[in-house]
């Protein structure tokens, strides 16, 4: 059997990490970390305009890596601690740059289920790569703009603590 890649995207500070890694604890399944995070703490800042791709395809290629471990150890599930398509929707927001969602769109085609986590968590800093609260509205807006014009009916994922983990749950069912 195929282990299911579930998607978590949404804006920052909306539980991705923790919520990822519960659900990879919760299903016997494996958790990919979102590269951004690593990539701003190797080079101490946030990425340019021009490393946006990188960012977006190395991504998906843990994801993918992920998959195929998941394969081989007979796991369910995969959990991607965000996707390509939140670099190109963040592409956007913060340089005005759409080139990368035609891509993102592609390489999203991985994910068998989106779960859409909504910023209802309070917002608080995290590193150097938060853009503050006034954000998560704008890339909520947009996210949930490009996942209809996918065609993409994610599952919302909102609450705290173990209301958001059942919500989820009940969403990769």
């Amino acid at each position: 059997m195929r282990p299911r890649v579930i998607g978590l995207v949404g804006a920052e500070c909306t539980g991705k990490t923790d919520l990822a890694q519960a659900l990879a604890q919760a299903t016997d399944g494996l958790w990919v970390p979102e590269y951004l995070r690593a990539f701003c703490d190797t080079r101490g800042r946030t990425p340019r305009r021009e490393e946006q791709a990188l960012i977006m395809e190395t991504q998906h290629a843990h994801a993918t890596a992920a998959l195929a471990q998941a394969q081989l150890e007979g796991r369910p599930f995969v959990f991607c601690d965000t996707t390509p398509l939140m670099t190109a929707i963040y592409s956007r927001y913060v340089f005005s740059d759409p080139s990368l969602l035609p891509r993102a769109r592609l390489l999203h085609r991985l994910c068998g289920r989106t779960l859409l986590c909504t910023p209802d968590l309070p917002w608080q800093a995290d590193g150097i790569q938060r853009d503050g609260p006034e954000a998560r509205a704008a890339v909520d807006r947009l996210l949930r703009e490009e996942l209809a014009f996918m065609g993409i009916d994610p599952r919302l994922v909102a609450g705290v603590g173990t209301v958001r983990l059942e919500a989820a749950l009940s969403g990769i069912a």
